[in-house]
């Protein structure tokens, strides 16, 4: 499955076999073996190159979370050969879950309670591969296989160069920025691709990996990026701005952890964690900003 998944996400044989370390003859020989065990052809090999066929394009979309959840499987099992007794919490940036780690600590005081920052690439990944028990993550996200809980949402805002024209406003449209280049994936933003056959829109840009990359890129003039209000406030700089966005929806955060991974010290986070939030929401807001 690894030599089929290297082999369809590059569709070159001997960009595959380098990938994979291995002889290109072999990785040909592992693909026709996995064809004729699965009775279907995978591939089409031509002048024009190398594709999936129907039967390649249904693997691929199986084998991927397929391989996602033995690297999980793989994780928890060599945890338990260690007898480890390890509870791992993912989180996003602009979130601040101290709370949550002490008072799981202080029920469980024989358990490591240890935390994993993520990102928008891995905030599911690291779920799937057993790398966090459970995660504080940002929307949207594919679901498939978890349970989630909603915990709060919070405006979104868009940054900016400080020299940037619009620098001087408070808040815009998400319209206002059609010249300028979205800094990331634009499924984040779905009001963004409503725009998008603006005449003046000068199409998309490679997404940065994290926050960090994104603000460098947003202060080096490349185009804007979509953040929520904490984020944009715990990333404060010089060199940027932040305006509010009138149309743009809201960031919501949830708990997400594996629907069929359940535990009663789990269940007990779940609970504490979703008690905080409530509390937090029946205080008022104060009038400075929104908390993370």
């Amino acid at each position: 499955m690894r030599y089929f998944v290297a082999l369809a996400e590059e569709l070159n044989y001997r960009a595959a076999a380098e990938r994979l370390h291995l002889a290109q003859p072999v990785l040909s020989r592992q693909i026709q073996t996995l064809e004729r065990e699965l009775g279907a052809q995978l591939f089409i090999r031509d002048t024009t190159g190398t594709r999936l066929t129907s039967a390649g394009e249904q693997l691929l979309r199986d084998a991927v979370p397929l391989l996602t959840n033995v690297a999980g499987l793989r994780h928890r099992v060599a945890a338990a050969a260690r007898d480890a007794r390890v509870f791992t919490v993912g989180f996003m940036p602009g979130l601040t879950i101290t709370f949550a780690i002490r008072a799981l600590g202080s029920a469980y005081p024989d358990v490591s309670v240890e935390v994993l920052r993520t990102d928008w690439i891995d905030q599911v990944r690291a779920l799937h591969e057993g790398r966090a028990d459970i995660g504080f993550v940002r929307m949207p996200i594919d679901s498939t296989g978890l349970s989630t809980v909603s915990l709060c949402s919070e405006p979104h805002v868009a940054v900016i160069p400080s020299a940037h024209p619009l620098a001087g406003r408070v808040a815009v449209d998400i319209g206002d920025l059609a010249c300028d280049v979205l800094l990331q994936n634009p499924d984040t933003v779905p009001e963004w691709k409503a725009i998008q056959r603006d005449p003046k829109y000068r199409g998309p840009s490679p997404a940065a990996r994290n926050v960090e990359e994104k603000l460098e890129w947003v202060a080096g003039g490349r185009g804007f990026s979509v953040l929520p209000q904490s984020v944009a406030n715990y990333y404060q700089r010089p060199d940027v701005v932040s305006l509010s966005l009138n149309d743009v929806s809201s960031n919501e955060v949830r708990l997400a952890w594996l629907s069929d991974h359940g535990s009663p010290m789990l269940d007990h986070f779940v609970r504490l964690v979703v008690e905080r939030f409530a509390a937090e929401q029946r205080r008022p807001v104060p009038s400075s900003g929104v908390s993370g």
